[in-house]
């Protein structure tokens, strides 16, 4: 008997323990470490090598540009590694002046030629850098990207002292102050990225725990693949005493579903996006933790036009107007609008509604490409990132069974993997989205020029770029956006992508975290983020 009284003793204590076990979100609360579901594991750290939402959330908060991010606003421009700034009358020249006594993780001194370094690094065509377009605002920057012109000098980067960096535009841009907030415009420290290697050299050391030299407000504690990421907070950084995070540990879980039950077990802060079928759930029994927030940012179909059959715009509007995107905002991505075009409104730019669902007119279209209810068209793929696109690819994959009579299959792949194949073109179809950089619409628009490393497509128009540089050149606000709304109505007449949604951020965000507020680019600093204690 007395046995029996002390195993129910035993197992009441041990009850009462796992009760009152604390979570690691309580123990992170504590040690004032912000958990975040990041999705998918980066492709790298170095700053000009990767291009995704995914990479940036890391180096944001172990790199800082010319102009920080505010906690509140998407449009005000506190001060970065610049304290201040000017531009001449037609916003063509802009003069940074940096902060003097800045400093790299190591200690050594941020100057400007840090920065020059970056974009002449980033430039320079023996580096094959994916999202280099991105630098294409300064002045003969895509002469020597293309190797046309040979000399750096001729680029219009300029230091005028260490502290002092000039910058010449090949067109007025009014608006590049926003522009460097983005991490391709980050310096990089030429001492230890030259420490491991040739300037042009791909993932060398300098990034690996241990070398990564950084100038934002963390650095790199630890990265195990597949695991996590651990930034520390960096004491080097000239806000350190403002900094009220010890650090950030980024973990990549892909599976939506499982970031959610982590995130409900108190294993994360914020996760990276809930499940569509999850969020009536979540509203219903934990209101608290769903933030349902607008987002710049467009969910399409990339075309392989080199594809047969795809190669024909005829072929490709079918496939669109086959598309109903008022039933996938309504029960898949639930919070999203249907598009009617590429670009989200931007305030002032509203480019021409085209996009519409007709599957009559999709099936008419489809016969005189020469593929009457689809007989005789190929059997191609949906390429999908395993993180999260099955159920759209699927409902697409639906769609054009029933309104046009083909079937595709689906092809996942892990996110990298996704990335690469697109950038090979070693696809025919892939379901993909892109969240504006900048407040601008040139961030939806400029990518799908010639050699773009995000364009992905095979298609590019002179006529588009003629209207592109010729909006870049207007003096005249509202004229310019008049003329990138006819830039954007070819591009949607020759459909190389097939647009279906806008998006918005549905997420999961713990009440323990301050200083975090919604945001049209999710641009949150991880400097102004902090914990509270809860029970």
């Amino acid at each position: 008997m007395m046995n029996i009284c002390r195993l129910w003793t035993l197992l009441l204590v041990f009850l009462l323990a796992a009760c009152q076990r604390e979570t690691q979100v309580q123990k992170a609360n504590r040690d004032k470490i912000l958990l975040v579901g990041n999705s998918s594991e980066p492709k790298a750290l170095d700053l000009q090598l990767v291009t995704s939402v995914v990479e940036s959330k890391v180096l944001t908060s172990l790199f800082e540009g010319l102009v920080g991010d505010h906690p509140t606003s998407d449009t005000e421009m506190p001060p970065g590694a610049a304290v201040k700034w000017e531009h001449n009358e037609d916003y063509t020249k802009w003069v940074f002046h940096l902060r003097q006594g800045a400093k790299w993780s190591d200690g050594e001194d941020l100057t400007a030629h840090d920065f020059a370094f970056a974009y002449n690094r980033m430039l320079h065509p023996e580096f094959p850098a994916p999202y280099v377009e991105m630098l294409y605002f300064i002045k003969n920057a895509q002469e020597f990207n293309k190797g046309k012109v040979k000399d750096f000098a001729e680029v219009g980067v300029k230091v005028i002292d260490d502290y002092t960096l000039e910058l010449t535009m090949k067109e007025p841009v009014p608006y590049l102050p926003g522009v460097t907030r983005h991490f391709t415009w980050f310096p990089l420290p030429k001492h230890a990225v030259l420490a491991y290697g040739k300037m042009t050299e791909q993932f060398t050391p300098w990034t690996e725990v241990g070398n990564l030299v950084c100038n934002g407000p963390f650095v790199l504690q630890s990265w195990q693949l597949n695991d996590h990421i651990q930034v520390s907070k960096n004491p080097h950084y000239w806000d350190a005493a403002n900094v009220k995070l010890n650090g950030i540990r980024f973990l990549p879980v892909e599976n939506a579903y499982t970031e959610t039950r982590a995130f409900l077990a108190g294993q994360l802060h914020t996760t990276y996006r809930v499940p569509v079928d999850l969020m009536s759930y979540m509203q219903k029994n934990h209101p608290q933790y769903l933030k349902q927030e607008p987002y710049i940012g467009s969910q399409f179909i990339r075309t392989n036009i080199n594809r047969p059959g795809l190669s024909d715009v005829r072929v490709r509007k079918a496939l669109s107007m086959a598309i109903d995107s008022k039933t996938i905002c309504a029960t898949i991505q639930r919070g999203f609008e249907p598009a009617t075009s590429l670009t989200p409104n931007l305030g002032d730019y509203r480019p021409e509604p085209v996009l519409t669902f007709d599957p009559e007119k999709a099936r008419q279209l489809l016969a005189e490409a020469g593929y009457p209810g689809g007989k005789g068209f190929p059997r191609y793929s949906i390429l999908i990132s395993s993180g999260g696109s099955r159920n759209v690819s699927e409902t697409v994959q639906a769609m054009w069974k029933e309104h046009l009579g083909i079937m595709l299959d689906i092809r996942s792949m892990d996110f990298a993997s996704y990335i690469d194949t697109q950038n090979k073109l070693d696809f025919d179809i892939s379901i993909a989205g892109w969240v504006g950089d900048y407040l601008d619409p040139t961030t939806f628009l400029h990518m799908w020029t010639k050699g773009n490393g995000n364009n992905n497509t095979g298609w590019h128009s002179e006529e588009y770029e003629r209207l592109l540089s010729e909006a870049a050149h207007s003096a005249d606000p509202a004229q310019r956006l008049r003329t990138f709304e006819k830039a954007e109505k070819l591009l949607m007449d020759e459909r190389p992508i097939l647009p279906f949604a806008w998006q918005a951020r549905n997420y999961l965000h713990h009440s323990s975290v301050k200083g975090w507020h919604p945001l049209l680019l999710d641009n949150h600093p991880w400097k102004d983020v902090s914990l509270e204690e809860t029970d």
